[in-house]
């Protein structure tokens, strides 16, 4: 008997698609703010212009100069430094925490589609109880728990992502259940399994990662909201909602000390919408031609 070949959407590339993409202005603008981010924190590993670490009292709140481009804080420390090496810390929360949300929920709602009948039933149902549960509600419990912390916060974004990814992998997957090829491999006898990650996952898998990339917008929005309250990335370690929190006590007597954190959060949360806005056009581009 032969083989039911594997009817894909595989995801765009070549030169024409990334001529296409450059060309497309949400996609452009958000992938220059998403690499600016990226090369922040890679620098940030190597170099640094001060130590963000070392506290000197005799130069707080220093303006801008050539030894401190950005000025320095309430305890003595570059600014410039300090977001850099915050920068790290939001990509780290993010790649982990959306890595949490992306791997479970997609591994729930493939089963969800594939099993259907009660096991559908569990799985959303469990995911509309996770819904009851924000990032930033799941981790004031975990702090009662286990005390705050970074992984804390990562554990409750990751897991606020779960039912997201969950939700729409199940949607997704279920129309490409009910296409002729998907049919056709069934009757060839082939199992769920072996339909799901030859024929399901490939034709979501641009889904998943325009998702994906939203979904790390709200986990840096998340981990500085944490952050500021008191809740996600702990003391020495610089984080830019920490230094909104440190900044409000002083807006009147150095409002940058808030502008520059608020503004990193900004661009980071506009390219990384950007970017997923723009990848939603080029892999549908019906939508593309609607706009």
């Amino acid at each position: 008997m032969s083989s039911i070949p594997v009817a894909t959407a595989p995801l765009p590339h070549g030169p024409a698609f990334w001529r296409r993409a450059l060309a497309h202005r949400s996609f452009a603008i958000g992938a220059v703010l998403s690499l600016l981010l990226a090369l922040a924190a890679a620098l940030s590993l190597v170099w640094t212009p001060h130590s963000p670490y070392e506290v000197d009292m005799a130069i707080r709140l220093q303006p801008a100069s050539g030894s401190y481009w950005l000025g320095t804080d309430a305890y003595g420390r570059d600014l410039a430094s300090l977001l850099l090496v915050g920068a790290r810390a939001s990509i780290a929360v993010g790649v982990i925490a959306v890595g949490i949300g992306l791997i479970a929920g997609t591994a729930f709602g493939l089963l969800a589609s594939a099993k259907r009948g009660w096991w559908e039933e569990i799985i959303m149902r469990v995911a509309d109880f996770g819904f009851a549960f924000p990032a930033i509600l799941s981790a004031i419990m975990l702090t009662a728990v286990f005390g705050p912390g970074m992984v804390n916060a990562i554990i409750a974004i990751g897991i606020y992502n779960i039912p997201t990814f969950a939700r729409i992998t199940r949607a997704s997957a279920n129309a490409v259940w009910a296409r002729e090829f998907v049919m056709a491999a069934r009757a060839c006898g082939k199992g769920a399994f072996a339909i799901t990650m030859e024929h399901v996952l490939p034709n979501i898998a641009s889904v998943l990662i325009v998702q994906a990339t939203i979904r790390f917008a709200i986990a840096i929005l998340a981990e500085a909201a944490l952050s500021y309250l008191g809740l996600g990335t702990q003391p020495p370690q610089p984080s830019w909602g920490r230094m909104l929190s440190e900044a409000q006590t002083l807006m009147f007597d150095a409002p940058m000390l808030a502008v520059y954190p608020g503004l990193a959060i900004a661009l980071a949360v506009l390219g990384l919408n950007l970017l997923g806005d723009g990848l939603r056009d080029l892999f549908d581009p019906r939508l593309a031609r609607k706009r």
